[in-house]
């Protein structure tokens, strides 16, 4: 009787508790579940390992398209920012399909209304986006590596086959047969197989162990998107005929898996589960896990293009649903950009959405614009601000502007480059070589390429400088190019004059402090106040004074002459 007691009180323990847990966790899903329907908008922290942004471009890489953003405008732009900004993904599929879809402009404009159409339906249908976040929390990440990466690795195991294995399980039946006849040769027929099947399954096991984790996830992808199909999402519903068509391909993967991806597999005693360690021997004497697994592997190399599908598909879907919350993170504002045949551009109050309290900016721009200011003024700003826009308005049909309106671009850039240290490339080759990317595109005729220069040819010295500049430029200002192009050579604005318009930015001198207004101005521009910064930052006076009248015999002479200081020559 005191047994039973004990026994009862122990069970009754471990009731308490495993209800105690299932509280708990049904608590923190509620809580999970009311942050995403409050907290829309609001970017959770995640860390941005060294790296990650090579594992995230695997999507990107292996679908390559006409018009992509290639590394150098990425990087000028500032996109990886860009991309932490919006990324509101719970999986790696929704993470890498957003990498992928910031990188690859559309040049047409009808896929671009249709992921608007995802957009808004999730943006006006909260219990579905929910849904569809939930299930894209439980299909999760791949770990270190891109689930491509892992599906890659696959190669190194070679051709595998279950012949050695099942022939041995098959021998298992004479043994059995035996017995009837002489029990101890037909025991110690099944003690040898036994024992010899033990010894080769931990080698057999750790060789496919590294794999797993891409099965794991495969596994996942087709079980959530097997729930995905119950959601109603009427937008996207070529979507959803492709989902059904490519879950039923990969639903022979899925049975009996549990053989393979039992998280106690081949650790015996571990759990202590009975069932488990029971499961686990049978793995070691028949290799029932090894044998799945090679049939689980033989499918999925059979069934790569399903399997990207899926992955695309549910990419698609995260990414509508994290660009509407990037939407509701822009207190600036935003607009949907207007497509036209027309060319040239339209920005009204355009902003940058990384910088806090922007000066917005407008511009109309049917030709060149030609940028000049002095550093700091704002020019840099203005280009990568206007560019981005242009990105954003053909990838996630958004742009931080109250209006947006252009063609359907190419879009390169060459601002922030640096002398490549590997190739031992000096700053001028590395940067003519940016250029001539941009005319190469051009002379191909596919569309009208958008291209933003900052400081034209600055690597080398004033005079080869402004005459190749002139002639680079008056060729981005050729039909099929609208260029933006920042220059403190004041000289090109009349160089240029015929093919560019002239805008400037410029400070002002308050109080004896510089302030940069940073607003947009017609013409070039005309302030020259880099010698008045020295004065306001203590330089000597004789310098100052030396300087002026340097620069004011240049702009009377058209030449420059020394001018000695007190004792000179």
């Amino acid at each position: 009787m005191e047994y039973l007691i004990i026994a009862l009180v122990l069970a009754a323990l471990l009731l308490a508790v495993f209800l105690l847990e299932a509280a708990r966790a049904a608590k923190r899903d509620k809580l999970y579940r009311r942050k995403l329907y409050e907290d829309y908008g609001t970017l959770r922290d995640r860390e941005y390992a060294s790296g990650r942004f090579e594992r995230l471009g695997s999507y990107f890489r292996r679908h390559s398209e006409d018009g992509q953003i290639d590394d150098i405008t990425w990087n000028d732009l500032g996109m990886d920012e860009i991309f932490k900004k919006m990324n509101y993904t719970l999986s790696a599929s929704g993470e890498e399909y957003l990498y992928y879809t910031l990188r690859s402009p559309r040049r047409e404009e009808k896929p671009l209304l249709h992921l608007e159409e995802a957009v808004q339906f999730f943006g006006s249908h909260p219990d579905e986006r929910v849904k569809l976040q939930l299930l894209m929390r439980d299909l999760g990440h791949t770990g270190k590596y891109s689930l491509y990466d892992y599906l890659d690795n696959l190669d190194y195991l070679g051709k595998r086959s279950n012949r050695g294995s099942l022939l041995r399980d098959f021998l298992f039946l004479p043994c059995i047969a035996l017995l009837f006849f002489n029990v101890s040769m037909g025991v110690m027929g099944m003690v040898l197989l036994a024992v010899y099947n033990i010894m080769t399954y931990f080698k057999e096991k750790s060789s496919i162990d590294p794999y797993i984790t891409s099965f794991a996830y495969v596994l996942r992808l087709v079980q959530v998107c097997g729930r995905l199909e119950k959601l109603s999402v009427p937008p996207c519903s070529g979507e959803w005929e492709a989902l059904r068509k490519h879950t039923q391909a990969m639903q022979a993967m899925r049975r009996n898996s549990f053989w393979v991806m039992s998280p106690g597999r081949g650790s015996v005693n571990a759990s202590g589960n009975p069932i488990e360690i029971l499961m686990d021997y049978i793995r070691m004497v028949f290799h029932v896990d090894l044998i799945k697994f090679n049939r689980m592997l033989k499918h999925l190399r059979g069934h790569m293009e399903d399997v990207d599908a899926l992955i695309g598909i549910t990419g698609f879907l995260e990414t509508a649903v994290a660009i509407w919350a990037f939407r509701q993170s822009l207190e600036e504002g935003y607009c949907i950009p207007e497509f036209t045949e027309a060319p040239g551009m339209e920005l009204e109050d355009g902003y940058h959405p990384l910088i806090e309290h922007p000066v917005k900016n407008s511009i109309s721009a049917g030709r060149g614009v030609l940028l000049t200011g002095s550093n700091a003024s704002g020019k840099s700003t203005f280009l990568k601000m206007t560019a981005l826009n242009a990105v954003l308005a053909q990838t996630i049909h958004t742009c931080t502007a109250a209006r947006y309106r252009g063609e359907l671009f190419y879009v390169y850039s060459s601002m922030a480059l640096r002398d490549d240290l590997e190739s031992g490339e000096s700053y001028y080759i590395v940067e003519i070589k940016a250029l001539k990317r941009i005319l190469d595109a051009a002379s191909a005729g596919k569309g009208t390429v958008l291209c933003f220069v900052d400081e034209v040819l600055r690597g080398t010295n004033t005079v080869e400088r402004i005459a190749a500049s002139t002639q680079i430029l008056a060729s981005l200002g050729e039909n099929g190019i609208l260029c933006f192009a920042a220059t403190h050579d004041i000289e090109l604005t009349d160089l240029l004059k015929d093919k560019f318009d002239n805008y400037h930015f410029e400070e002002e001198v308050r109080d004896g402090d510089v302030v940069f207004p940073y607003r947009l101005r017609p013409g070039k521009a005309v302030t020259r106040n880099a010698i008045r910064l020295l004065e306001l930052m203590g330089y000597d006076e004789g310098i100052i004074r030396l300087a002026n009248a340097q620069a004011e015999y240049f702009m009377e002479k058209g030449e420059w002459k020394r001018i000695a200081g007190d004792g000179g020559s």
